[in-house]
């Protein structure tokens, strides 16, 4: 196999592990905007708390996963926000890198079994040509004379 798309995978991985593990960190920290349509109707101290008022945002819950170790774009137990941030990101792009990798390993690997198993099929004059020592029924049915000896 030709080496050139294992040298765009492996650059591909390291500029989103870079995207993740860096530039992540500066993304926005305002609200964006399915969570200030839900705010609509509230009004918000600076620390984004409902303080009063009617909006969709007093119903929210946490999820289920709320307590998870990469929840709310961090890494739990670690106290420095850059480093949690980045880290999180960095594992996130390992672990959907790792899923892809097994995905399309599984399908190649299944793709080659059918291939093996299952042969392919030759045109009748290809496998006639060659059939002047065959048996009667094989020649026949390649679309050569049935001869016998």
């Amino acid at each position: 196999m030709n080496k050139r798309p294992w040298a765009f995978v492996v650059g591909g991985l390291l500029v989103a592990l870079l995207l993740a593990g860096v530039v992540s960190n500066y993304a926005s920290s305002h609200p964006d905007g399915l969570d200030s349509s839900l705010l609509k109707g509230c009004t918000v101290d600076a620390d984004h708390n409902i303080t009063g008022g009617s909006c969709p945002a007093q119903q929210a819950k946490d999820h289920e996963l709320a307590d998870s170790p990469l929840a709310d774009y961090g890494v739990r137990g670690i106290d420095n926000a850059f480093l949690s941030t980045g880290l999180s990101g960095v594992l996130g792009v390992l672990l959907t890198f790792a899923v892809g990798a097994g995905a399309f390993w599984l399908l190649r690997r299944r793709g080659a079994a059918a291939t093996a198993g299952g042969g392919t099929t030759t045109d009748a004059t290809t496998a006639g040509a060659g059939t002047a020592g065959a048996t009667p029924d094989a020649a026949s049915a390649a679309g050569g004379p049935a001869t016998r000896s």
